[in-house]
């Protein structure tokens, strides 16, 4: 009986020992296995965080390498002279100084975006043995970016000495041909300049503009407001508005550009005339939560889908006074935004509703052009119906059809847009905007552009989108 006892006491044990036994197995398992996904999965992922300093040690064996534009032209490359000194060098200066960034004081840019790819070389094994033996450093790959340098370069000199910004890309692929930011700064000689360009609050040169740029959007936000009224109402249809010149609520009273008295409007001929009372009044009938909601859907108080991209800000609620959803609903009140999230909107109706994930690396080859990576679009979110995004198209049309932006018709392409006179003090100074695409049967390029302290749209922002729309056909 004992012995019997014994025996159960000792299987019990052996089968705690075996419950341990396997419990331990299981984790070893899973830990191997997660090392094992880590490495084929992840790793290059967290390398590859420009937050990861560790990346600055391979610097130590390869050189960085090129960063050319979409037709071939050097962007960024590394000199390395007889002495072993390198020295990072911009063969187009300051014409792309935000959007290639810097290598010094820190990482900005594609420079920060790509220093994983930059300091990654695939060379051919022999040669890398070969070089590693003589203790050479091998050369680093080369990022392809989606930028053309023949419309960066048309974009620099239209926007001339002004500050403000432009942003261009293909809204079926999400491709950026053109970043461009003014003030700008000459990233070969950064170091140089290091101290007077952090110190100097007037121009903010380092802070790139089409990105992270905040600013009232203007009658541009007319866009979001037609949206939300059509959401709301299930049509343009039948629409009429009496424009007297104002309209007050409380104590505000806001006007049309100048006085302006447009008269008997349907909803078209006012998005058109970009008719600030109409939509004042639009804004009212749907109040503060409504276009909240449509915001929101169109990515306003949420991260955007652009590397370092700033949030675009909009604080209406349903508790919100008629005078403030009023400035609101014409791009006034409180709401910013950039050229970057502009441009994302149209590019969205330009695409049947569908946002493309905007991206500025096209390809990675090795220094001796073997394809390591090629980018492939993506959709980021569906921001509206295919009929929304059709008749927010149709609106835009409109404008340059008669509207605020005629000085597009007649140019060898079709275009359609919105313009908008972004007051920001309280002398009635204003920003001028444009958001608009060219070949309104299939949409090819969109374009934000925002001057600072230019009057209305159409007196400078219409015309830097027009020297881009003719160097993309014309050029």
């Amino acid at each position: 009986m004992r012995e019997g006892r014994g025996t159960e006491r000792r299987r019990s044990r052996n089968r705690e020992y075996t419950l341990v036994s396997v419990f331990f197995v299981v984790i070893f398992l899973c830990l191997i296995s997660y090392v094992i996904y880590f490495n084929a999965v992840k790793s290059e992922t967290f390398i590859n965080s420009p937050y990861n300093t560790r990346q600055d040690t391979f610097s130590d064996r390869v050189v960085r390498g090129q960063i050319l534009s979409g037709e071939g032209e050097v962007l960024a490359r590394t000199n390395v002279y007889e002495d072993g000194s390198e020295e990072r060098v911009y063969p187009y200066g300051r014409v792309f100084s935000h959007v290639i960034g810097f290598d010094s004081h820190g990482k900005s840019g594609l420079e920060s975006e790509a220093n994983f790819q930059l300091l990654t070389s695939h060379e051919f094994f022999l040669n890398q043995m070969k070089n590693e033996l003589r203790n050479r450093k091998n050369m680093g790959d080369t990022v392809i970016s989606t930028l053309s340098a023949k419309l960066q370069n048309r974009a620099y000199n239209a926007l001339g000495d002004r500050k403000g910004a432009v942003i261009a890309i293909e809204p079926s692929t999400g491709k950026i041909l053109v970043e461009l930011s003014k003030p700008d700064f000459d990233p070969n000689t950064l170091n140089q300049d290091w101290d007077s360009l952090v110190s100097d609050e007037t121009n903010s040169s380092l802070l790139n503009r089409a990105t992270n740029g905040q600013y009232p959007p203007g009658s541009t936000f007319k866009l979001v407001t037609a949206l939300d009224y059509f959401r709301t109402k299930g049509s343009f249809s039948g629409y009429t508005y009496l424009c007297q010149g104002s309209i007050s609520a409380g104590d505000l009273t806001l006007s049309c550009y100048n006085g302006t008295v447009h008269g008997e409007e349907d909803f078209y001929s006012a998005f058109a005339s970009s008719c600030n009372c109409a939509f004042a009044d639009i804004g009212v009938d749907l109040g503060g939560a409504s276009l909240r909601k449509t915001s929101e859907d169109l990515l306003f108080n949420q991260s955007l889908p652009l590397e370092e991209a700033a949030r675009s800000t909009f604080s209406l609620d349903r508790k919100s006074s008629d005078s403030l959803v009023m400035q609101t609903a014409i791009g006034q009140g409180k709401t910013l935004v950039s050229p970057a999230h502009m441009a994302m909107l149209v590019c969205a109706a330009a695409n049947g509703g569908d946002l493309m994930k905007p991206y500025l690396i096209d390809q990675v080859v090795s220094s001796t052009g073997e394809k390591v990576s090629t980018a492939r679009p993506t959709v980021y979110k569906k921001l509206m119906s295919l009929n929304e995004a059709n008749l927010l198209c149709k609106l835009m049309e409109a404008v340059v059809n008669y509207g605020t932006a005629t000085a597009l018709n007649g140019r060898g392409y079709t275009a359609a847009g919105k313009t908008g006179s972004a007051e920001f003090d309280e002398n009635g100074s204003s920003h001028s905007w444009f958001v608009g695409y060219c070949n309104t049967d299939q949409p090819e390029l969109v374009v934000a552009v925002i001057v600072e302290n230019g009057g209305t749209g159409s007196e400078a922002a219409v015309p830097v989108a027009a020297e881009i729309f003719d160097s993309y056909y014309f050029d």
